[in-house]
């Protein structure tokens, strides 16, 4: 197995262990975030959507209002039923970005939340471009921790410790297969910022829901808690508060299929 395919595997157990703290503790897309990305890909009534690596339904709750018919497709089996549970009005598919278990040319617009990094880009590309119809569009989002706050900053610190080789949306790397790929436009981008709040069993689960802190066995995992637990307590920003203010940057991208 290749060591990028190595990294999937270890990332498939770790979300395996976090559809819970993954509910818990990863933020909401602002609304103006998913406002643009929305109106960019034309999501409206009568139109047929892929939510890609739909994981617990972030991302595809939020597009259920707009009218459209949404199929959601989840390679982990623990995160695609605690989507069915909430959403049972969607579609919900095992599969993956480089294998999507859709006919060519079924759906008119494709989303991926907090994902496309992880994928093969190149492969996931070719599929993408395979099930969108003539003219069909591609949108990307993702919401990443604002570290010019110092103890969000430290708090990144914490997992980032533990991250070994999977990969990070903040290097830019999963650009590379779009400045390739002559089966897009060129990427457009919107950029919105917004602050989550959160309580101290919020603030853990967002730090143990990343899947490679979720794969840690047990002693290290609790050992992670504590150190965000020992942060909190003690940081100037965060000492005696019961809740806690996280601030993000959300990007939004999109492209049509050439």
């Amino acid at each position: 197995m290749s060591s990028r395919g190595s990294t999937i595997h270890e990332a498939a157990r770790g979300f395996e262990h976090a559809p819970k703290p993954y509910e818990i503790g990863r933020p909401p897309y602002p609304t103006e975030a998913i406002e643009r990305l929305v109106a960019e890909l034309g999501i409206e009534d009568g139109r047929r959507v892929l939510d890609l690596a739909a994981g617990t339904g972030k991302l595809t709750r939020l597009l259920v209002p707009t009218g459209a018919f949404i199929v959601a497709v989840e390679p982990v089996e623990a995160m695609r039923a605690a989507l069915t549970k909430s959403l049972a009005e969607v579609e919900a598919l095992a599969g993956t970005a480089e294998a999507i278990p859709l006919p060519d040319g079924s759906v008119d617009a494709v989303t991926v939340g907090q994902a496309f990094h992880w994928f093969d880009g190149d492969a996931a590309l070719a599929e993408i471009h395979r099930v969108l119809r003539p003219g069909g569009r591609l949108g990307l989002i993702w919401n990443v921790k604002d570290e010019s706050v110092d103890w969000i900053e430290k708090l990144g610190g914490i997992m980032e410790a533990y991250r070994g080789a999977a990969p990070r949306v903040a290097s830019g790397a999963w650009k590379d297969a779009f400045d390739r790929t002559r089966l897009f436009t060129p990427l457009q981008r919107a950029r919105f910022s917004f602050v989550h709040e959160a309580d101290f069993a919020a603030v853990v689960a967002r730090v143990t829901s990343v899947s490679f802190i979720a794969a840690l066995p047990p002693a290290e995992f609790a050992r992670v808690v504590d150190q965000v637990r020992r942060l909190l307590a003690t940081h100037p920003e965060t000492k005696g508060r019961s809740t806690f203010e996280l601030p993000y940057r959300t990007g939004v991208y999109w492209c049509t299929k050439a």
